[in-house]
This record gives C-alpha cells, sequence and structure tokens, in this order.
C-alpha cells in the first residue's frame, strides 16, 4: 500500500523451459511507516478543510430529514463534486441509510465517507514499472498545474528506489522549464537530454534512445504546457507520442496528466480532452491544499464508469511543494480525510 512504485510482474516459465537470465532489478522501496504515513494523512486532511467543512457542517443537527440532504447536495456541487456524482452519492447514501436504519447525523457521515471511497476505488492503482526493457512516461498537462515540478518529485523517488532516471526536456522553447528540470535532474543525480529550440519530438526521440542504450530503467519525457483547446499544440503532442513509438517499441507505456486541484470542474474537461487526444493511462492530481474544490475527484471517477477503457488512475495527489507532499491515492485515505 505505501510503495510508491512496483514492478509489473513476469510470468513464470514453463516447466520445459530453461529460465532466461535476466539483470539485477533495482530495489523496491520500503514501505513508509506507520508514523510517516499518519504524517502525510494529516497534511491531506488540512489541504482538504476547505472542500471538507462545508459538507461536515451539514451532519451538526440533530435530525435525518430532506433539509439534510439538501444542504449535503449545495455542499457537494460547492466542493465541484459536479451534478451528476452529486445525484449518484446522494442516491447512494439514502439507499446506506435505509439499509443501515441509520438515525444520527454522525452515522450518515460515516456512510457518506463509505460513499465517496467505493465511488473513487477504481481510481486507486499503484504505478507499475516495466519489469524489463525500460519504462517510458510522458507527461503532460495545462501550463501551472505543477507538470515539471511533479516530474521532478517523481524522479526524486525512483532515484532513491535505485532506479536508473533519464529526463527529456521535450518543453523545447521555454528556457525557464529546461532550467526547472536541470535543476531537478541535478538534485536527484540523473542525467536529462536537453535542447535550446529543437524540435520537441526530436528531443523525446534521442531520450528514449539513449535510455535504452544507457540500460536505464525510466525514461520521463517533460512537455510544453498547453490547453486542450489549443488543437495544433495538441497534434504537436500527439507527434510526440507517436515519435516515442518509433524509438521503442510498445512506448509510451505511460501518458500521465497533472492536473491542479484547484481548478474544480475545469480539471475534468482537462481530463476528457486529453484522454481524447492521447489516451491516457493516469493522473496526478496537485495543489489539493487550500482548494475548496476536491470533490472533482468524484465527478472524475463517475466519468471514468462511462469511459470504453474504464477509469483513469489517479497514481498520486500532492498538497504541497515538499518531496513527501507527494503520495499514492487511496480512495479511503481520500474521503476520510475530506470528512474529517
Amino acid at each position: 500500500m505505501f510503495s510508491f512504485f512496483r514492478k509489473k510482474s513476469v510470468p513464470a516459465p514453463a516447466a520445459d523451459e530453461a529460465p532466461i537470465a535476466t539483470p539485477a532489478e533495482p530495489a523496491e522501496p520500503e514501505p513508509k511507516s506507520t508514523a510517516a504515513r499518519a504524517g502525510w494523512l494529516a497534511k491531506l486532511s488540512l489541504g482538504l478543510k476547505k472542500t471538507g467543512s462545508g459538507i461536515t457542517q451539514v451532519f451538526t443537527g440533530t435530525r435525518i430529514d430532506e433539509a439534510l440532504y439538501e444542504e449535503l447536495e449545495a455542499a457537494l456541487l460547492m466542493a465541484d463534486a459536479g451534478v451528476g456524482a452529486t445525484e449518484f452519492l446522494l442516491a447512494d447514501l439514502k439507499r446506506r441509510v435505509k439499509q443501515a436504519k441509520a438515525t444520527e447525523p454522525a452515522i450518515v457521515k460515516g456512510l457518506l465517507a463509505d460513499s465517496i471511497a467505493d465511488l473513487l476505488a477504481p481510481l486507486q492503482r499503484p504505478l507499475e514499472l516495466q519489469a524489463a526493457g525500460g519504462t517510458v512516461m510522458m507527461v503532460v498537462g495545462v501550463n501551472g498545474a505543477g507538470k515539471t515540478t511533479t516530474i521532478g518529485k517523481l524522479t526524486r523517488h525512483l532515484a532513491e528506489g535505485g532506479h536508473k532516471v533519464l529526463l527529456a526536456a521535450a518543453d523545447t522553447f521555454r528556457a525557464a522549464a529546461r532550467e526547472q528540470l536541470a535543476v531537478w535532474a541535478g538534485r536527484a543525480q540523473v542525467e536529462i537530454v536537453s535542447q535550446e529550440g529543437g524540435d520537441p519530438a526530436a528531443v523525446t526521440f534521442d531520450a528514449v534512445t539513449a535510455g535504452r542504450a544507457r540500460g536505464c530503467d525510466v525514461v520521463i519525457a517533460d512537455t510544453a504546457g498547453r490547453l486542450p483547446t489549443q488543437l495544433h499544440l495538441m497534434d504537436e503532442l500527439k507527434k510526440i507520442k507517436r515519435t516515442i513509438g518509433k524509438a521503442q517499441d510498445s512506448a509510451p507505456h505511460e501518458v500521465l496528466l497533472v492536473v491542479d486541484g484547484n481548478t474544480g470542474q475545469n480539471a475534468l474537461s482537462q481530463v476528457k480532452s486529453f484522454d481524447e487526444a492521447l489516451a491516457l493511462t493516469g493522473l496526478v492530481v496537485t495543489k489539493l491544499d487550500g482548494t475548496a474544490k476536491g470533490g472533482v475527484l468524484a465527478a472524475i471517477a463517475l466519468w471514468g464508469r462511462e469511459r470504453a477503457g474504464g477509469p483513469v488512475p489517479v497514481y498520486f495527489i500532492g498538497v504541497g511543494e515538499a518531496l513527501e507532499d507527494l503520495e499514492t491515492f487511496d480512495a479511503r485515505e481520500f474521503a476520510q480525510a475530506l470528512l474529517g
């Protein structure tokens, strides 16, 4: 539960086959201690305080009636859960209340936590690295979502876990992005492929090729931030993805969208647009600290139920700028932190 990454399992050889020798794999990160996880949960609860306070206030009364459900509906909408997810949670909560024959608002609050946790559960999935051949990640998002910082944090966690990482500075037209990524590369003591003013797809191709030649476990490509409405720039992202596939078969293995949790329902629009263009494999939700819009995860989860390929998992969530402020997403923890 506490491991940041895990390796994809490799099928065992058949009984009549000789085992194939493979190089030693980097050690898996040690599970976090209970105290460390408790510290993270405290930060998450504080980060979600603005989102959850409006919801928890609904349960300060003594009666369970239609007025309570109306107040809860308004609170969920204010938290940016969206109309669909709000209606879903209310209907599910009423069913649970009836089934449990609950008569106390405090009990109803606990049942709401169960409902939210169950809705979010399909989003909970660990990021798996390829067992052999190296994992290529392509990271996308709008300007200001925290994309480069997130890449830096992931790189640090990977490097500290013994994985050999190579970064690709494919945001070639913004010097600040290259410099910021270079700083993170220096902190984690990993290599970076960078080129001023070059073609982003070419830089990514060179990085993936170099990663294979140098035996890297992970190659992470940073890309220029853009709005999904900028169709010509979205086409450039598609070109980068195609180019990665030419450099390494079946790559990129992960297409990660970094989403700013402060943007509320706009975050869902971003997920839908980037997914349509690039077929997302995972999300990182940042800046949940101080926002009153953390309920958007419920909207993303409900949309995921209707998505042809199933829900897009939320691999990580962030509540601050420090390295330890980015952690694996756990549906039950999130629901409990949201409702105090």
